[in-house]
This record gives C-alpha cells, sequence and structure tokens, in this order.
C-alpha cells in the first residue's frame, strides 16, 4: 500500500513539472505566432520601412496599407505635457496666407496662440469641456462648449486619430514615410463623392501630426506643417490662465522642461 501511494505522489509530480513546462515554454510559443506593430525608430532609413525585429525574433512588423493603417495609428499616443509651433497655410485662386501658431498643452488643457495675418494674436485655451477665446491686448474672454476634438479645431489642424474609425475604402493610401526628415506613419483619404482629398503624416517618434494637406478637385487648399522637435513636458513659461489673471491649470514643477 505504502509503495501505491509512493508510485501516486511520483506521478502527480511529474503532472505538476510538465504543466509548469507547458506554462513556461508554450506562452513563448503562443507569442511567436501573434503579430506586433513594429514601428521604425528615427535611425530607420526608407529602405527598411517597417523597422527591425526586435533581438528575440518574436515580432513581426507590419506593413501600413490601407487596411493597416488604423490599426498601426491607434498604438501611436501623443505625449500629454509638451510644446511646439505649427505653420498652418490657405491657399485659393490667386492668393495665400500664412498663420504661425504655438501650443502648449499640459494633462488635459491646451492653450494655443496665432498670430493671424493681420497681426493679432488670438488664444485659445481648453479644458474642462469648455474652450475659452481672446484676443492679446484684452482683458475680456469668450466661452464656448469644448469637446475631444475642439483644441485641434483652434489650432486649425485635423484630429488624425478619426484615421482609426473610417471604412478602409475611404483609405486610399498608406505606407511609412519620411517627411521633413522625420519617419511617419503616412494616411490619405477621401470620402465617398467628395473631390477633397486629405493626408495626414504622423511622427512615430512623438505620436504628434507633423504635416498635413488637403487638396480640392487636384488643387492644394491647406497645408500644415511642424517639423521642429516638440518639447516634451511642457515648458515652465507654459501658462494656462485667462486674460483677466485666472489661473486654470498649473504646470507639475517637478515635470517642467526648462
Amino acid at each position: 500500500m505504502e509503495q501505491k501511494n509512493r508510485q501516486i505522489i511520483v506521478a502527480a509530480i511529474i503532472v505538476l513539472i510538465a504543466l509548469a513546462m507547458f506554462t513556461s515554454f508554450g506562452r513563448s510559443l503562443f507569442a511567436l505566432n501573434t503579430p506586433e506593430v513594429i514601428l521604425p525608430s528615427s535611425s530607420a532609413g526608407t529602405d527598411d520601412p517597417a523597422g527591425s525585429l526586435s533581438g528575440s525574433g518574436q515580432y513581426h512588423p507590419v506593413a501600413v496599407t490601407p487596411q493597416t493603417v488604423g490599426s498601426v495609428v491607434a498604438t501611436l499616443a501623443r505625449p500629454e505635457s509638451y510644446y511646439r509651433e505649427l505653420t498652418i497655410e490657405t491657399f485659393w485662386e490667386g492668393g495665400s496666407s500664412s498663420v504661425q501658431v504655438k501650443v502648449w498643452r499640459d494633462g488635459g488643457w491646451a492653450h494655443s496662440s496665432q498670430t493671424l495675418p493681420s497681426g493679432v494674436i488670438r488664444h485659445d485655451l481648453t479644458g474642462d469641456d469648455t474652450l475659452y477665446y481672446w484676443y492679446e491686448g484684452s482683458s475680456k474672454y469668450q466661452t464656448a462648449p469644448a469637446d475631444a476634438f475642439t483644441s485641434d479645431l483652434s489650432q486649425h489642424i485635423p484630429t488624425y486619430e478619426t484615421v482609426v474609425e473610417l471604412e478602409e475604402d475611404w483609405i486610399t493610401d498608406a505606407g511609412y514615410v519620411t517627411k521633413g526628415d522625420l519617419p511617419c506613419v503616412y494616411a490619405q483619404v477621401q470620402l465617398p463623392d467628395s473631390p477633397v482629398v486629405q493626408r495626414y503624416w504622423v511622427s512615430v517618434d512623438s505620436g504628434l501630426l507633423v504635416a498635413a494637406e488637403s487638396e480640392e478637385d487636384g488643387v492644394l487648399v491647406y497645408r500644415m506643417t511642424a517639423y521642429s522637435p516638440a518639447q516634451s513636458p511642457c515648458p515652465a513659461d507654459g501658462e494656462f490662465q485667462l486674460p483677466d489673471g485666472t489661473v486654470l491649470h498649473t504646470l507639475d514643477d517637478s515635470a517642467q522642461g526648462s
């Protein structure tokens, strides 16, 4: 009887070891067959648009196509805190205009100032579902309801994350490209029965939109560029206060840039 019990115990130990080995090696085996999105680093050249495999060889690069660009864009994320500068150009028959925009963002707050062609500076401050806007030199401001798109609209830039929700048929071109010496995810969009073609270039390093264009009937009508590196976190001179001096948000001193 004692011998039989000993055999049962030995058999149980063997089963436990086998289960442990399966748990350890089985996960690795399944991981080998699980595709992961690999983005190119800033040192990746255009000859290797999908980037390099990890040293373990357990990851598969995902080519950016109209069918996959939505899932690739979904892996990108904007910094929580940063400062950067944009140039917005609009074109029409016989003329054009250019607007310089500065953007400070920290947490759920965003402050943009844009120098209009007239030289007037407009400020837009968004947060807590509210847009505050005013013109430099005035102590008065106006308010309006705000949503997730308001900050981008106040900067005159498209919200590139909407690519994730588009029908594949509406995305007419996509890929990994270099724009302004920055490695980017590129997407070209045209909605059904629309003469407008929109193009987005999103930096794989910062997760920020660094260029955008709109064409109507083959003619360029809009262009946005932001090739200068963003400062992250938001520098100490970032202000989130109204023209009457009311402070709506303060930066975390320990996270401020110089």
